[in-house]
């Protein structure tokens, strides 16, 4: 039976040269001479840490962060920029980002329910941090896939797998 599965995942070395890149063009820019910025990248967590003076600045950063990543065709949405900023020591503030692995509960059972009110004859099924989607033709799979890109689930989503 033909099947194949969605996922959302971020390539780890591509998200970490883009975040290298805006770290060298934010250190180039004449509004950032003599700040104390620092950007990090904690790989095994997934969170992008910025350290910076004032909110302009940390915009700008947010905004140098997200330019790299589509510039290296990476999806923006895969980042979490909701979370609020916490004062750090002295005059700075930080904020994390986390970078979304994984397809989220709540995001999985959209994308289930969206498919199941096609009416398509498929089948889709929540496994961890996945959803496998199973049909008797592949026309249906691939209908499948098309549905899934036209709607909008806050995270970016990838179709491997496909198997016959």
């Amino acid at each position: 039976m033909p099947s194949f599965d969605i996922v959302s995942k971020i390539d780890g070395q591509t998200l970490d040269n883009a975040i290298n890149t805006a770290k060298k063009e934010i250190l180039n820019r004449y509004d950032f001479h003599d700040s104390k910025s620092t950007v990090e990248l904690d790989k095994k967590t997934n969170i992008i840490t910025i350290v910076t003076e004032n909110d302009m600045r940390l915009k700008a950063i947010q905004d140098s962060i997200i330019s790299r990543m589509v510039k290296q065709q990476l999806d923006p949405n895969a980042l979490d920029l909701d979370k609020v900023q916490q004062a750090a020591s002295g005059n700075m503030i930080r904020k994390e980002i986390k970078v979304k692995e994984g397809i989220e509960q709540e995001a999985a059972k959209k994308i289930v329910k969206k498919i199941k009110d096609s009416g398509l004859k498929v089948q889709a099924s929540i496994m961890d941090d996945q959803v496998r989607v199973q049909a008797k033709k592949i026309d249906d799979l691939q209908a499948v896939i098309s549905l899934c890109r036209s709607g909008d689930f806050g995270q970016p989503l990838q179709y491997i797998n496909m198997r016959n």
